[in-house]
């Protein structure tokens, strides 16, 4: 691969187009690519573009503007009657536990697990996912295999294991298991599928460990959950100082922490920390979604409304889980009036079923929000958001999430417009006639 400044070339070289891409393929062709005639949707705008050409240069949004010239070696992609639109983010994904089943995990190992993985990783993408935020879970191989093209899939913000503390939410040994000492570690832990940190010594260790394998932000488990075997919903995790140690360590590195945050003492409890994106929040009251305007604190959730959503759940799972639908409505309602940063994710878990449905998740929201707010949370919206860890970005080229020159080109080529019929997203498969991350086409189907 060439370097960022052999990248560059003269304007005489190219014309109006000011750029050269990097080295393609394996056959050495040029990667340039001219869309035109396309209607285009920003990502912070409701306004769409008209009449502006989009000339991706490498990795990169060259230029955007009326009637550019490619170089010769171009593709040209004519685009009349489509809308283009930035690749999708999801802000709460699991790579390795949206579509392997609990039996899977429970037994077979990380060879197993990861190829798991980048068949889910390639179907991401293909869904129209080009970037994710990993909140939990081994993606530290799978998002530098993904780098390197070694496999397809989007770009991953990992967060790697999820701390938990002792009966939390991330704790899935047996009652066998204890009593834990430091030497005997569950091989879940030594494969990076959780780490158990109790006690502010151990919660540091946990976080730097994180950090050193290359988190990009630190997931934490402040609360009860519902696929966990032990805790019950109402229930508060760690200590207050357990949770700022993990937020001081992680703002240290120039990035932040997130917590698994159902009940509204625990999203409490996790902002009294200093926490910047509470995962959930379901059971939020209206006094504490005020606090996130007022705190400048992000609200990560998910639409979760009925058993459509969920994986399999066994009777004190079902429980937990009624008390996270019966609060989704009012919470995005409250959260929409107050002006609350809301992310879009998804959390898919245990089923290649219900990953399959990711955009479908997406365009759910337009129970609460116009087309234009939920493209935006999905795409603006979300990549502001992965800028709280910005000093650790693995992808500091430009920005994401956004069409606009010198943004990584992730590009999705929309045969209608979802700015009126949200539902689009819903079925990438017929509807997303382009997809491109990094400016390299993965899906074309036009001719």
């Amino acid at each position: 691969m060439r370097s960022l400044a052999l990248m560059l070339c003269t304007a005489a070289t190219v014309t109006s187009t000011a750029a050269i891409a990097q080295d393609g393929g394996s056959d050495g062709a040029p990667n340039a690519v001219l869309i035109r005639g396309a209607s285009i949707f920003t990502g912070c705008s409701p306004e769409l573009l008209e009449g502006q050409d989009v000339f991706i240069a490498g990795p990169l949004i060259s230029r955007i503007g009326p009637d550019l010239e490619p170089p010769e070696f171009a593709t040209i992609i004519e685009a009349d009657g489509h809308v283009l639109i930035p690749g999708l983010i999801d802000a709460h994904w699991h790579g390795v536990f949206a579509t392997a089943t609990i039996g899977q995990l429970m037994s077979t190992n990380e060879g197993y697990w990861n190829l798991l993985t980048a068949a889910a990783q390639r179907d991401t993408l293909y869904r129209g996912f080009t970037t994710v935020r990993d909140t939990a879970g081994p993606m530290f191989d799978i998002a530098r295999a993904t780098d390197e093209g070694l496999i397809e899939g989007p770009r991953v913000f990992p967060s790697g294991p999820a701390i938990s503390q002792t009966a939390g939410h991330m704790d899935f040994r047996t009652t066998k298991d204890v009593p834990a000492t430091p030497d005997k570690l569950n091989p879940f832990e030594t494969s990076d599928m959780f780490y158990i940190a109790d006690g502010v010594p151990d919660v540091l260790k946990r976080v730097r460990e994180n950090l050193m394998q290359g988190a990009t932000q630190i997931k934490l488990m402040a609360g009860g959950g519902v696929t966990s075997s032990y805790d019950p919903i109402h229930v508060k995790q760690y200590t207050r100082a357990e949770l700022e140690a993990a937020v001081e360590q992680a703002e240290n590195w120039g990035t932040y922490v997130l917590t698994h945050a159902i009940n509204d003492e625990a999203v409490n409890h996790s902002i009294d920390a200093g926490v910047k994106s509470i995962e959930h929040g379901h059971m939020s009251t209206r006094e504490t979604l005020q606090r996130f305007v007022d705190e400048d604190v992000w609200l990560s959730m998910q639409p979760f409304l009925d058993d459509e959503d969920a994986p399999a759940l066994n009777t004190f799972q079902q429980a937990k889980y009624k008390f996270v639908t019966d609060g989704t409505d009012f919470v995005y309602r409250t959260a929409k009036e107050l002006g609350v940063k809301i992310a879009f994710g998804t959390d898919t878990l245990f089923s290649a079923d219900l990953a399959a449905r990711q955009g479908a998740q997406l365009a759910k929201l337009q129970r609460w929000f116009t087309p234009y707010e939920a493209l935006k949370m999905a795409t603006c919206d979300n990549a502001e958001l992965l800028k709280l860890g910005e000093k650790l970005t693995p992808y500091p080229l430009g920005p994401l999430g956004v069409i606009e020159e010198g943004a990584y080109a992730d590009l999705i080529l929309v045969d209608g417009n979802p700015l009126e019929d949200l539902d689009l997203v819903g079925d990438p498969e017929q509807n997303f006639d382009i997809i491109m991350k990094d400016g390299v086409i993965y899906k074309n189907t036009l001719d």
